[in-house]
C-alpha cells in the first residue's frame, strides 16, 4: 500500500539537501555562539528539540535548554533568544507561548506553514514549507528541521545525507519485524532521537515501545528486555552494552550511520510494523496532525 508517510520518510536525503542551503541562506537568523537558547516543542518537535539542545552544548556552542511548549517554560530565566518548532504552526501550546514571550525575548520559529498562527506571533521565522507532510506523524519535517539546525552549527550534513540514501535502500533485518517489544537506547545528544524512535513506532504500529538513555537503560529498564525484544542504540552503544543486552535474550542492533540517518531506518521499521499488523501508517489512532486545544483563551 503506498501511503504519505512512505513518500515522505523516502523524500528526507533532498530535504536534507535543502535544509543545508536553507541554513547557508539563513544564517542570521539561526542561534548565535554564545547565545543562551530555550528550545521548544510538543511531541515530535519536543523530542527534536532535546536532541539539539544537548548536541549544541556538545559542541560548545552555548547553553542550550529544551521545554515541551505544553509546560511551563520558564521564560524569566534569562535566554537570548527562544526557537520554537511546529511543523503545523497550529498547535495552541506554542503559539500561547511565543505570545507570553513577546517584547520579552526574541523568538524564532521554524515551522512547515511560514504564514500560521505561530509565526504571527514569532520575532522571526524560517519556513520548512518543502518538508511540509500531508500525513498525520511527523518524518521528514522533524528531521529536516533538526538538520537545519545542525548545519547552523556548522555541522558538514553531507555524511548524514549519504547515510540517509544507505537507510532508504538496504532491506530492514527480518529479524527486527517479529520482535513484540522495542527498546530505543541513546546517548548525549541522541537520547532525543531514541525517544522519537519509540515515539514512530507507537503512533504508526501501535507496538510496545521504550526509550532510555543508554547507561539508565541498565538501572532497571533492562529487565524488560527478553527473547521478543529488540534494543536498538542509535549512536554509538556504551562499552559492555552488546554483552548486557544479549544475556537477557534479546537482539542487539547499533547503528555505524549517522544518528539522524538511523533515524529514518526506525521510521521504516514502524511503517513495516504497521504493515504486518493491518494498521494504515496515515491514519494513526487518537493522533492528529496539530494539537488544538478547545477552550484555549485566543492569542
Amino acid at each position: 500500500m503506498t501511503t504519505h508517510v512512505t513518500a515522505e520518510i523516502a523524500s528526507q536525503p533532498d530535504c536534507w539537501r535543502r535544509a543545508a542551503e536553507t541554513a547557508a541562506a539563513q544564517a542570521e537568523l539561526l542561534p548565535r555562539r554564545g547565545e543562551r537558547v530555550a528550545v521548544v516543542g510538543c511531541g515530535t518537535s519536543y523530542f527534536i528539540a532535546r536532541a539539539y539542545a544537548a548536541l549544541r552544548e556538545s559542541l560548545g556552542a552555548g547553553e542550550t535548554d529544551a521545554f515541551p511548549a505544553s509546560d511551563d517554560t520558564p521564560l524569566g530565566r534569562g535566554y537570548d533568544r527562544i526557537v520554537a518548532l511546529t511543523r503545523s504552526g497550529t498547535t495552541t501550546e506554542v503559539a500561547t507561548l511565543l505570545a507570553r514571550a513577546s517584547g520579552r525575548t526574541p523568538t524564532l520559529v521554524v515551522t512547515g506553514v511560514p504564514d500560521s498562527r505561530a509565526a504571527h506571533h514569532a520575532d522571526r521565522v524560517i519556513g520548512l514549507g518543502f518538508a511540509d507532510e500531508r500525513s498525520v506523524v511527523q518524518t521528514r519535517f522533524a528531521t529536516t528541521a533538526l538538520q537545519l539546525l545542525r548545519g547552523g552549527l556548522g555541522v558538514d550534513l553531507t555524511p548524514s545525507i549519504v547515510d540517509a540514501e544507505l537507510a532508504l535502500y538496504e532491506p530492514l533485518p527480518a529479524a527486527w519485524e517479529r520482535r513484540g517489544q522495542f527498546t530505543f537506547l541513546g546517548t548525549g545528544w541522541t537520547v532525543g532521537l531514541a525517544d522519537e524512535a519509540a515515539l514512530k513506532l507507537r503512533e504508526v504500529a501501535r507496538a510496545w515501545t521504550e526509550s532510555y538513555a543508554a547507561m539508565e537503560y541498565r538501572h532497571g529498564p533492562i529487565s524488560i528486555s527478553d527473547r521478543a525484544s529488540l534494543v536498538w542504540c542509535l549512536g554509538p552503544a556504551p562499552a559492555g552494552l552488546r554483552d548486557e543486552v544479549e544475556t537477557t535474550g534479546a537482539l542487539f542492533a547499533a547503528d555505524a550511520i549517522d544518528p539522524v540517518a538511523a533515524l529514518v531506518r526506525a521510521q521504516r521499521l514502524a511503517v513495516t510494523l504497521a504493515a504486518r499488523r493491518g494498521l494504515n501508517p496515515d491514519r494513526p489512532r487518537h493522533v492528529s496532525r496539530s494539537v488544538i486545544l478547545s477552550g484555549a483563551v485566543p492569542v
